[in-house]
């Protein structure tokens, strides 16, 4: 057992969670946002235990205490935040019980809450194509929108992997680019698309070296700064662009990767080809794709059948 100072729950959100993170992201090498969402919910942890158990050392917590906090978090957030927060937890105590830093693990018994999965909020094809179209493609920055709306729609990235994207990451020659900025540093490679691949050339020919202006960079999408664009910079254009193409459907950073996965599926889509896609791990993530196709199905139905 290691000594009580190495327990002290101050060092919870400082060397002990660390060495946690450090472990896991060794072991499955998760993304660095997932890093950083897990020491955030650590932190709210030990924050909490201080402020209203006063205990000191981390196995002087018990089951009681947890479930305390689990149901004081799932009565002030959604229940998919509370129960990502006790799934940290749990991984949390699973690795300090093999570390030695506690005797037990006071989270076995605790069960999840139970939530009814949100089905996500999609643009329809004719949607994305106004969204698509509306970049100004005469205009240099005009070109780069146009040609990121492309891969985006196109491949269903994540706006982490696309505006992570490099030069060496497209292959047009075979008309795929490889992702590797998933979660968990899975890497797959991803179809462009003949339209995509048109207007990634077009902006890699007459829009990346005037942006660039002799500077240099090696990755694809880049600002006047040379710099790659971040996730916000980008949601601003997406934003942008919604109001020229007079888009009110409310748009999520995931809304042209929700769109990517439903038309594939309304389209005869494989279940598991989406999955490879995606890049989820756990086909149940992409499952809830299928709740928004069969939502299209039935108004299909109820449209044009003679007894819908």
């Amino acid at each position: 057992m290691c000594s009580r100072d190495d327990r002290d729950i101050r060092k919870f959100s400082s060397e002990i969670t660390n060495r946690f993170l450090n472990s896991i992201w060794l072991e499955e090498g998760l993304s660095n946002n997932t890093i950083s969402a897990y020491k955030n919910d650590l932190k709210s942890f030990s924050t909490w235990v201080l402020n209203n158990k006063n205990k000191s050392i981390i196995d002087n917590i018990n089951e009681d205490d947890i479930q305390k906090w689990f149901i004081e978090q799932h009565s002030s957030i959604k229940a998919s935040t509370s129960n990502r927060r006790l799934a940290v937890l749990k991984r949390f105590y699973v690795w300090a019980a093999r570390e030695k830093l506690v005797l037990y693990n006071p989270c076995i018994s605790i069960r999840t809450a139970k939530y009814f999965r949100q089905i996500p909020i999609t643009l329809s094809e004719d949607q994305v194509e106004r969204l698509i179209m509306a970049p100004d493609v005469n205009d240099i920055r005009g070109l780069r929108d146009r040609a990121m709306l492309e891969v985006l729609y196109s491949t269903g990235l994540r706006v982490s992997e696309l505006v992570g994207l490099k030069i060496r990451d497209l292959n047009l020659n075979d008309g795929v680019v490889h992702v590797v900025l998933g979660k968990g540093a899975k890497d797959r490679l991803v179809p462009l698309g003949e339209e995509c691949m048109f207007w990634v050339n077009r902006y890699l020919h007459d829009s990346r070296s005037y942006i660039l202006k002799n500077k240099k960079s090696d990755f694809l999408f880049i600002t006047n700064r040379s710099n790659s664009m971040t996730r916000q910079a980008f949601w601003l254009l997406i934003k942008k662009y919604a109001f020229i193409a007079n888009i009110c459907t409310p748009l999520s950073p995931h809304a042209m990767r929700h769109a990517f996965a439903t038309h594939l599926l309304n389209n005869g889509a494989d279940l598991r080809v989406v999955q490879l896609l995606l890049g989820h791990s756990d086909i149940s993530t992409t499952q809830i794709y299928t709740h928004v196709a069969n939502e299209r199905l039935k108004k299909l139905h109820l449209k044009h059948h003679p007894r819908g």
